[in-house]
């Protein structure tokens, strides 16, 4: 085994431009394809976080009375889904908005009465704080007689989640064409390398060496430049990583839980270069051998 080291060290350093090569092809397929997965990891992280602060706000019509509201609470916290039901008067959602507005406060001193109607703000279970459930939440609550509209901010979460799917439907893409690119990288050296040492695999073909050994140093050599690539991959994305967290004023406040990927996410990185590395060497091999 040691020999077989040996040998696949040295023919890194003899080929070293097309070590090199292939390490970086690696190296740049693993940083894209990671990249893609931090993205998808904080952007879901966000959205579960959004998600928890949604609330369904429905607002009555004008000609129900304060005696109906206990009524209309109590349907209300019978659908399933429902956590909390606080009822705000247009009294109080005035006097919120008026806080809100405060350097345009002069627009609403304008009006001759309060624009806004009574209302319900509710609160949803944990386990029902997903798009397709707060809709049919939402859907039950509108078709109560005494409910005018209710809202929620349903088309700012469907147009997240539209362009949240894009990009991951982007990111497989990306990630095979990246993955297919890497491994015809690394199947072109190892076939260049067995190319310029073809009459030494003949001699040792001749004297009655078996495949494994012939093959043993080609995969060692791969696997190390698959390990390389996938730790300068991930490297150079976690330096990356640090300097946006570093400089971004939402990331250094905590508006927002940023976090780098898991270790056994890039673990599992680093060990699918090595797969890369084999697969290539795997695939040289057997065409070149095989004629």
């Amino acid at each position: 085994m040691a020999t077989y080291y040996h040998r696949a060290v040295q023919d890194i350093k003899d080929n070293g431009f097309l070590s090199a090569v292939t390490i970086i092809t690696i190296a740049l397929s693993i940083l894209i394809v990671s990249a893609f997965a931090l993205f998808f990891t904080n952007a879901n992280n966000v959205m579960n976080y959004w998600g928890k602060g949604v609330k369904i706000m429905a607002y009555l019509k004008p000609e129900i009375s304060q005696k109906n509201l206990p009524d209309i609470k109590r349907k209300i916290q019978g659908i399933y889904g429902i956590q909390d039901v606080n009822f705000i008067s247009k009294e109080e959602a005035f006097k919120r908005l008026k806080e809100q507005m405060k350097r345009q406060s002069s627009i609403l001193m304008n009006l001759n009465e309060n624009p806004l109607p009574d209302a319900f703000e509710i609160s949803i279970i944990e386990s029902s704080q997903h798009g397709e459930k707060i809709e049919e939440i939402a859907t039950k609550i509108e078709s109560l007689p005494s409910i005018e509209d209710v809202e929620y901010g349903q088309k700012w979460l469907e147009r997240f989640t539209n362009i949240f799917d894009l990009f991951r439907l982007a990111g497989y893409a990306m990630g095979g064409i990246f993955f297919m690119a890497a491994v015809f990288i690394v199947a072109s050296t190892i076939r260049l390398v067995i190319y310029t040492r073809r009459e030494e695999i003949e001699i040792m073909r001749l004297v009655g060496a078996s495949e494994k050994f012939i093959r043993g140093p080609f995969y060692i050599e791969s696997i190390i430049q698959g390990t390389l690539g996938g730790i300068i991959g991930i490297a150079v994305l976690f330096i990356t990583f640090k300097l946006i967290a570093s400089n971004v004023d939402s990331f250094k406040h905590g508006l927002f839980n940023i976090c780098f990927l898991s270790p056994e996410f890039y673990f599992g990185i680093i060990l699918g270069s090595m797969f890369v590395g084999w697969l290539g060497c795997y695939i040289s091999l057997k065409q070149f051998l095989k004629a």
